[in-house]
C-alpha cells in the first residue's frame, strides 16, 4: 500500500482529473453543436439567475471582456437578444430567442448525457462522497 507521501499531490490529481472531463464534456458539446461557453451563458440567462452583466461573467467565471465575445457570438447566431430598457444606459437585458430555447434544451441533452456517464462510473455512495470531499476542499480553500 502506498504511503501518503508516495501519492501524487492532490492538486495535481484535480487538475488532471478536471482536465479530463472538461475535454470530454467540450467534445460532447461541440460534437451537438454547442461550446461549454455557449452552454453557460444559455444556462443563466435562461435561469435569469444573476443581475448585471459583471455578476454573469462572475457566476460563469469570465472577464467581461470575455462574456461580452460570448453574448456577441451568441447574439449573432439567433440565440439571445439583448437591450436595454429606456432611461437605464448601465444594465442590459438579455433572453433566449425560441432558437436560442432550443439550442438550450439540445445542450441540456447533452450536458445530462455526459453527467449520466460521469455518474456510471461511481456508485451511488462514491458519487456522494466525491461531492461532499469536492464540497469540502472548495470551502477550506474559499477566499471569501
Amino acid at each position: 500500500m502506498a504511503r501518503a507521501t508516495d501519492a501524487p499531490p492532490i492538486g495535481l490529481q484535480l487538475t488532471r482529473t478536471s482536465r479530463t472531463v472538461s475535454h470530454a464534456f467540450e467534445r460532447a458539446m461541440a460534437a451537438a453543436g454547442g461550446s461549454v461557453p455557449a452552454w453557460q451563458v444559455l444556462l443563466l440567462v435562461r435561469s435569469q439567475q444573476w443581475g448585471t452583466q459583471s455578476e454573469l461573467a462572475q457566476a460563469i467565471g469570465v472577464t467581461q471582456a470575455t462574456l461580452t465575445h460570448h453574448l456577441n457570438a451568441l447574439e449573432r447566431d439567433g440565440l439571445i437578444e439583448r437591450w436595454r430598457e429606456p432611461g437605464d444606459r448601465r444594465s442590459q437585458q438579455v433572453k433566449l430567442t425560441p432558437e436560442g430555447e432550443r439550442a438550450f434544451n439540445r445542450l441540456r441533452g447533452v450536458a445530462q448525457a455526459h453527467d449520466k456517464r460521469l455518474r456510471s462510473i461511481l456508485s451511488d455512495q462514491e458519487a456522494a462522497r466525491l461531492a461532499s470531499l469536492l464540497e469540502k476542499l472548495d470551502a477550506g480553500l474559499d477566499d471569501g
